[in-house]
């Protein structure tokens, strides 16, 4: 009915592993918490799990095929190799044409946060089978085939696309993930350092 809290499909319960512990920087250790199943509104997400609307919207608290940390407990992660950096901020794809590569094409210069790779556009409800294919072969790539390596996703606060990139990886296997809904806007209001952002190229065609 109207306004009744949804739960997603069997196929999106938790699949993260839950972090006992990580040594922080600064020597004290911090437990990371695994996610509740978060219950939305009807039709915040379609049957399949993902958002395919509204892609700049408030998102809830909690991911249920990851671990939400907030800006200390991602640089933790990051600072202790507990995780690698995903971008996945929306870019527009330029296809390749009279012998010149396709390219990633940013609406506006990106700054991310450092040691991030940047995979544009992996974060929409509907890819290609090329798209999910270039998704896929980016993170055993960065994972070095490791299920189980930790993978920080993240991209603006309020942003839908790092949901739904998160809860694909989840869908390729990987059970150690960390969303990061503040992304680089939270990084940058806690006065932490981003750099200029290149993103991966794109698929061929």
């Amino acid at each position: 009915m109207d306004g009744a809290p949804v739960r997603f499909r069997d196929h999106a319960a938790v699949l993260c592993v839950p972090v006992l512990g990580l040594l922080c920087a600064a020597g004290p250790v911090m437990a990371l918490q695994p996610p509740q199943m978060p219950e939305l509104p009807l039709g915040t997400l379609n049957p399949d799990g993902y958002r395919d609307h509204a892609w700049h919207a408030p998102v809830p608290a909690t991911h249920p095929d990851a671990t939400t940390v907030d800006t200390a407990e991602a640089r933790a992660l990051l600072e202790s190799g507990a995780a690698l950096a995903v971008d996945v901020m929306a870019a527009v794809e330029r296809p390749a044409a009279a012998g010149e590569p396709g390219a990633f094409i940013p609406n506006r210069p990106r700054r991310h946060i450092p040691g991030s790779i940047w995979l544009p556009n992996v974060g929409y409800d509907e890819l290609t089978p090329v798209q999910a294919r270039w998704y896929a072969q980016a993170l055993a790539r960065l994972s070095r085939g490791e299920r189980d390596r930790g993978l920080l996703i993240y991209c603006i606060a309020d942003c839908w696309l790092s949901w739904n990139a998160v809860h694909r990886a989840a869908s390729f296997g990987y059970t150690r993930l960390y969303w990061y809904p503040e992304g680089s806007d939270g990084w940058a209001e806690a006065g932490l350092a981003l750099v200029e952002a290149r993103p991966e190229p794109p698929p061929p065609p």
